[in-house]
């Protein structure tokens, strides 16, 4: 027990780097769950059309999910502690401009920069902890306090959201501001410098990169979109973006040197983590925005009240450090990850039969549930999706998961969204209550779907499997003659 806390231990430099790139990953989850908050008094001060507010938080998540891949590969290619500190400036500066929003477009497209922002500094700060801690139980225990610390961020920015908001909204975007400056000048500080990578005979894969944000970007929007625009209009947007996915997937097959090396996919825990990770953020996002619709819309409760109610959820900031590294030392990641996927799909069981009147000690078991399920699950998928992955490939690992969260996200919104309001007849509560009903069959199905894929880990090999000559079996793979 004792070798094991050494080789656990953090050194003071250490400590230096993790308080930096969680506060990171803190301001990245408090910002985009204050704005969730402040949507309806942006609304009433800006006149926005529905239309308008919704391309404010769409046009945050297509700067995010679209440009993940290009961000993360950027940090691989250009320095990670470079990519994190100019991005971080941009998300500051952005962010800071958004307050000054008169009118809906200026504000669109200050979310649209501050998205792209966030997609290059994520990844480049994930890449930081997994390379800068030895994978084993100080990697562990830095990824989980890293993934508890994004989990906090967003609960907590539910309350703050609803307290700054009270005050004025344009604070929802001021704070983040400040709080950037100060992670800003402690990275600056603390975060070492790294010699420049050497990218010699590596050319940048400007065709790749072209092909692939236009590629998610697309779909993205097609699925944010979907229960807002016609079928025809949603099918077109989302045919395009497989037009362009497709073209990216040839262009990778023939670069010197490919933005995404396929040879990555070989890696079948990494697929079952992006997998998973893509299913259990569209089941928690869904269930939380009908959770919030129930709430407000049928209950009558006030964003704040709404905002205490749905902060118990995080719980995961408090166990993602504390229980959960004990139990993949124990059982495994494969093992909590599937405990965690149970957990999220028991959630959403005990919020089906929802009632008109319940209180809140009723949906309190769910609540807590799904902050449990997501201290399990969050995480130990981050050891997974970056474990045995090549130093240099770090930022790319990274940009994957991020994109599968963000993909998830937009199509669990988008699918409890058409769900529910295909599913609702009037106005009436009853109605919108059958309505809430039959969406949250939307999270549960996923959470159903992760597990089965989940499952399949259980019993195999560990993640990578290192040849003799120290080299990623899915890179080996890369290098086997075509007859092998």
């Amino acid at each position: 027990m004792s070798s094991r806390k050494a080789a656990a231990a953090l050194s003071a430099r250490d400590w230096g780097i993790l308080l930096v790139l969680c506060g990171a990953i803190f301001l990245e989850g408090i910002d985009v769950a204050m704005l969730n908050v402040a949507l309806p008094s942006i609304r009433a001060d800006l006149g926005l059309s529905t239309g308008s507010l919704q391309w404010v938080m769409s046009a945050y998540v297509l700067g995010y999910g679209g440009f993940m891949l290009v961000g993360g590969r950027a940090a691989d290619l250009f320095g990670r502690r470079r990519m994190f500190v100019l991005w971080l400036s941009v998300f500051l500066l952005f962010s800071g401009l958004g307050g000054f929003a008169t009118e809906g477009w200026t504000l669109i497209v200050a979310r649209f920069v501050t998205g792209v922002a966030a997609a290059f500094m994520t990844p480049a700060g994930l890449s930081l902890i997994t390379t800068s801690f030895d994978e084993g139980p100080q990697r562990t225990k830095a990824l989980l306090l890293y993934s508890g610390t994004a989990a906090g961020g967003f609960s907590i920015g539910l309350v703050v959201g609803g307290l700054l908001t009270a005050v004025g909204w344009r604070w929802v975007f001021f704070a983040p501001v400040v709080l950037s400056a100060l992670i800003l000048l402690a990275a600056l500080a603390l975060v070492p410098r790294t010699p420049r990578p050497d990218r010699t005979g590596q050319s940048v894969d400007l065709a790749g990169g072209l092909t692939v944000t236009a590629a998610v970007v697309l779909l993205v929007l097609g699925v944010e979109r979907a229960a807002h625009t016609s079928l025809v209009q949603t099918l077109g947007t989302l045919g395009a973006g497989l037009a362009f996915l497709a073209a990216f997937l040839a262009v990778e097959r023939r670069a010197a040197s490919p933005l995404v090396r396929l040879g990555i996919f070989r890696n079948a825990a990494l697929v079952r983590a992006n997998l998973v990770g893509l299913l259990f953020a569209g089941g928690f996002f869904g269930f939380q925005f009908l959770v919030v619709l129930y709430l407000q819309e049928l209950r009558d409760w006030s964003t704040l009240q709404t905002s205490f109610a749905m902060i118990v959820i995080g719980v995961d900031a408090i166990l993602s450090p504390v229980l959960t590294p004990k139990l993949v030392h124990r059982f495994g990641n494969a093992r909590v990850i599937f405990g965690g996927l149970l957990l999220a799909a028991l959630s959403y069981a005990l919020f089906l039969p929802v009632g008109a009147d319940w209180t809140y000690l009723a949906m309190l078991p769910a609540l807590l549930t799904l902050g449990i399920a997501f201290s399990l699950a969050y995480g130990p998928l981050t050891i997974v999706a970056t474990e045995g992955v090549q130093e240099e490939e770090q930022g790319l690992a990274g940009g994957l998961l991020y994109t599968s969260f963000q993909f998830g996200a937009a199509l669990g919104l988008s699918a409890v969204t058409a769900v529910n309001v295909s599913a609702t007849a009037s106005t009436s509560p009853a109605a919108l209550l059958d309505g809430y009903r039959a969406a949250l069959w939307v999270p549960l199905a996923a959470a159903l779907l992760a597990t089965l894929i989940g499952a399949l880990g259980l019993r195999g090999r560990p993640a990578v499997t290192v040849a003799a000559s120290g080299v990623p079996a899915d890179r080996a793979a890369d290098e086997l003659p075509a007859s092998h």
